[in-house]
């Protein structure tokens, strides 16, 4: 008999501004397993990631990066020593101190002050097998509005770091999109940092992979800065995926909202979601919100939800988090089967109700209809 479904809920043992962040991996013990940023991850699915030694590390694999550019939009193949790298992120694990000291060139993706383009730069990731390490930077300049997405594809073991500068009054839409086959790793470092009146509205969407770790951070460089993070992921049977959000709320007046919303089905599928809010001290008028929902289409799966606030002044325009995790709601399969629609489709129909907040949110239509087609089979896998 397949185990029931789990739901837990936990609480960190250590505070979000007391943790190492260095890119020498040196300064990073060797995780355990026993430490708050790594008790969820089962570490020997990282395929040696975690305890890589850079000095004697030999990448064996390749992730392609291919960038279709919007027009206008400059595209930089640069080495390590480009003084724009490292500026933005400065790693908060082992795995990403690793990725920052191993890649040999980086991908530099420019959007210059006060351009706007509707045509979004689209940036495929593709693995061609083995291990592999990267990084991304993505600058929007003063005023300026962009589009970019994400898609990772293909089979490989890989680390990859990004960071975002949003300049003054610029806006960006970032979609993260984690597409990979079945037997790929994906432990990746994202950090923005938004400027006075920047916004930004990123949508991640994980689906594929055997293992994957995001860690997404935020962080504001001037008043008025608006973070929107919105997340969809969909876990089968064995699948491990994780996604930890870190807001730095360091400027008064700014404002964060995190959505996240994620399905689980089979044996030892296995979600975690990690929502840390930090609130300091110079923060007031901070304007925060977060809420993760989980939906348990089988028995066997596990959910993790963790959300956290730090406050640390009381001048707040709102601060509050919510977590919810549980199965079908049976009323609305009983109304929709008694309008005559059968019990399969009813079950879409609610996974797709589910999901449609998220989804509306991407406004690049072919991604859109990918997705739609994508969580359709998924769907399919587990309804027939």
């Amino acid at each position: 008999m397949a185990p029931s479904a789990q739901i837990t809920a936990a609480q960190p043992v250590d505070a979000r501004q007391e943790r190492i962040r260095s890119h020498d991996p040196a300064d990073f013990p060797v995780p355990t397993g026993r430490e708050e940023e790594w008790r969820f991850t089962p570490l020997d699915r990282l395929r040696g990631l975690h305890a890589a030694d850079p000095a004697t590390l030999h990448a064996d694999g390749k992730v392609v990066v291919e960038v279709a550019a919007a027009p206008g939009t400059q595209v930089d193949t640069v080495g390590r020593d480009d003084p724009r790298l490292g500026t933005v992120l400065v790693p908060a694990d082992r795995v990403a101190a690793v990725a920052y000291a191993a890649f040999e060139t980086a991908t530099v993706i420019t959007v210059p002050a006060g351009s706007a383009d509707p045509e979004p730069t689209v940036v495929t990731l593709r693995g061609e097998g083995g291990t592999a390490f990267g990084h991304l930077r993505i600058d929007v300049g003063r005023s300026a509005g962009a589009t970019v997405v994400l898609d990772h594809q293909g089979s490989a073991i890989y680390a990859g770091n990004l960071e975002i500068d949003v300049a003054d009054g610029a806006t960006l839409t970032l979609i993260s999109l984690q597409d990979w086959e079945s037997d790929a790793v994906h432990a990746g470092a994202q950090v923005v940092c938004l400027g006075r009146d920047a916004r930004l509205r990123q949508v991640t969407v994980t689906l594929g992979g055997d293992l994957v770790r995001l860690t997404q951070t935020v962080k504001y460089a001037g008043p008025g800065g608006d973070a929107e993070l919105l997340g969809l992921y969909f876990a089968d049977a064995q699948q491990h995926l994780e996604h930890r959000l870190f807001v730095d709320h360091a400027v008064a007046h700014c404002r964060s909202r995190v959505t996240y919303k994620g399905a689980l089905q089979g044996d030892e599928a296995h979600t975690v979601w990690i929502g840390d809010v930090l609130i300091r001290a110079e923060a007031d008028g901070t304007d925060s919100y977060e809420l993760n929902r989980n939906l348990l289409l089988t028995d066997g799966g596990r959910a993790d939800s963790v959300p956290n606030l730090e406050i640390e002044t009381g001048e707040v325009v709102q601060a509050g988090h919510a977590s919810a995790t549980g199965r079908f709601d049976d009323e609305q399969l009983f109304y929709l089967q008694a309008r005559g629609i059968p019990a399969d489709e009813a079950r879409r129909l609610v996974v797709r109700g589910f999901f449609a907040e998220i989804i509306a949110q991407i406004d690049v239509p072919a991604f859109r209809e990918r997705l739609d087609a994508a969580v359709d089979e998924e769907l399919g896998r587990v309804l027939g």
